[in-house]
């Protein structure tokens, strides 16, 4: 998926859990199939998920940066009504994989699709029990603090306009950039609140139209409160989105620049991942397609 991408196996990960993590020495190693972009998983013994980061980088800085992710997921964990995994191990590295990984609980469920559960109002109702019960933890005075999605819409400026020039060939671009240019001048009238940041499909776990876990919540953080209303487009049909909508009291313009944080993450997944990862480039896609309907 990246140019740059780091390879892991299943006999360097059995050497570094019987060398790190000797109680699981020995226990089965699948590697998990999924759309997952930033680490490779592994699951240990059909109880432990230990992750590689497929990138390299300053393995100081990458270390910090799992504890750093690792306390969010158990801050995000103690506010969730839906379990969240948490990390149990830090490790460091050897044979041959040269960048730290962690190990984390693992949590039984299906991963969502863009289209698994559009039309499921009990998924609906149970992102809005997710996303208020996320709303209403204390920010302890922390506000927006970064680069990414979740501060100003017009930060994204440069990264939407190469995302559509790369995506001429793809898509019908004329409506997408006319949609951009009205999102990213919405103004934004909410303080920050905590934020999962990353509500897209592939981040939760469903069993029977129900969520039964939520992953990937190392970047819990305070956020524009529309942020996490990416989902709302990422996993749902015109309907059951209301729901989301009206159990939320949004104001108008929240729930725009919930549509430009939308955009902003499909328009890039789409043409990024579209011949390496096919199942993050249809989230990009169905997506779009959903805010241009919506129009």
């Amino acid at each position: 998926m990246h140019h740059d991408q780091l390879a892991i196996s299943v006999p360097q990960v059995a050497s570094l859990v019987a060398d790190q993590l000797p109680e699981w020495a020995g226990e089965t190693i699948e590697q998990v199939p999924g759309s997952g972009t930033v680490h490779a998983i592994f699951l240990i013994g059909g109880q432990l998920a230990v992750r590689f980061p497929l990138r390299p980088g300053d393995p100081v800085a990458t270390r910090a940066a799992l504890e750093k992710g690792a306390a969010a997921a158990y801050e995000l964990g103690l506010v969730s009504p839906f379990p969240v995994p948490h990390t149990v191990h830090m490790g460091d590295p050897g044979h041959g994989y040269p960048m730290p990984w962690s190990a984390q609980t693992w949590i039984e469920g299906v991963v969502a699709t863009p289209t698994s559960c559009a039309d499921s109002a009990d998924v609906a109702t149970d992102l809005l029990l997710l996303i208020g019960a996320l709303r209403e933890a204390d920010t302890r005075g922390r506000h927006f603090a970064g680069t990414g999605r979740g501060g100003r819409l017009t930060d994204h400026d440069a990264w939407v306009a190469e995302c559509l020039d790369r995506s001429e060939e793809l898509l019908d671009t004329a409506p997408l950039r006319s949609l951009w240019s009205t999102l990213r001048t919405l103004p934004r009238e909410d303080p920050d609140v905590m934020s999962h940041t990353d509500l897209i499909p592939g981040n939760l776990l469903l069993d029977d139209d129900h969520i039964v876990g939520v992953l990937d919540g190392g970047d819990f953080q305070a956020a524009d409160p529309a942020l996490d209303l990416v989902c709302a487009w990422h996993l749902l049909g015109p309907t059951t989105r209301e729901i989301l909508r009206e159990g939320l009291s949004c104001s108008d313009v929240q729930w725009e620049r919930g549509k430009a944080w939308a955009f902003e993450q499909a328009i890039g997944l789409h043409w990024y991942y579209r011949d390496t990862n096919p199942s993050m480039s249809e989230v990009g896609r169905t997506t779009l397609e959903r805010l241009v309907e919506d129009l």
